[in-house]
């Protein structure tokens, strides 16, 4: 038996038209799963269907559909959230409730829907995408920060809730990656040089590097495993400097 295999599953992937998104729609659909791709623009040619995760009631039609259509939604994976960097005294409400509505809301949005219908038939695997932001922070990165904190305890919570009907919540914690979201970072060649030496390896991660562990998450492989916060950061966390004292 391959704990890992995603046979006979059907995945809805929300954020699939680029970045992590795309590459883990690919990842669960190598593992054999039926991959349902939205993002918030629809693509025929990439079969990306549209999905606005702000519209609570847009999202719930979508979750009923796909539960009837595919005989239930085995995985949800939802990667959207934006992020205006500002300090806290520039900062408009115009761009607080943008920045809540995608993160929070829209975050919320897709775990009740989700846990709606999974609970339903006692069983499913939820996967929401915090950060490394929900633990640290720096000039700018306040509200964003806040709501990646948030993700995390939204995903525990429906972790204790939605366990006793047999559906597991997690989340993932990237570090920076290179991704559309991230590309005006990756043009400013300090910037860029910056964040990579946050991480141990010196460099940015890839989309790809997120897949494996939303494939562990999404499979049998992590039957017993719910509120747990998985780290996908290249060490970021691990080492808060990168003075070597003498003699090591």
């Amino acid at each position: 038996m391959d704990l890992f295999s995603l046979e006979g599953k059907t995945a809805v992937v929300i954020g699939a038209a680029s970045g992590i998104g795309e590459a883990v729609a690919l990842g669960c659909e190598r593992q054999g799963a039926n991959v349902v791709r939205l993002d918030i623009k629809s693509d025929a040619g990439k079969g990306i269907g549209e999905l606005d995760i702000r519209d609570a009631a847009g999202v719930d039609r979508v979750f009923d559909d796909l539960d009837a259509r595919h005989d239930g939604v085995d995985i949800a994976i939802c990667t959207p959230s934006i992020n205006v960097r500002k300090p806290i005294l520039k900062y408009t409400d115009e761009e607080l409730s943008r920045v809540l509505d995608v993160n929070i809301k829209g975050n919320f949005n897709v775990l009740r829907a989700a846990g709606r219908v999974m609970t339903k038939r006692k069983k499913g695997s939820i996967i929401l995408f915090a950060s490394v932001r929900a633990q640290v922070v720096e000039p700018g990165q306040s509200v964003y920060a806040a709501t990646k904190a948030g993700i995390v305890q939204l995903a525990r919570a429906a972790a204790a809730e939605f366990g006793p009907y047999g559906v597991r919540v997690n989340a993932i914690g990237p570090g920076v990656i290179e991704t559309p979201l991230t590309a005006p970072i990756k043009a400013n060649t300090e910037w860029y040089a910056a964040y990579a030496a946050k991480s141990v390896f010196n460099r940015w991660g890839r989309p790809e590097e997120l897949v494996g562990a939303a494939v562990f998450l999404a499979s049998d492989a992590a039957s017993y495993v719910t509120g747990s916060v998985i780290f996908v950061d290249g060490g970021w966390l691990a080492a808060d400097g990168r003075f070597t004292p003498p003699g090591m």
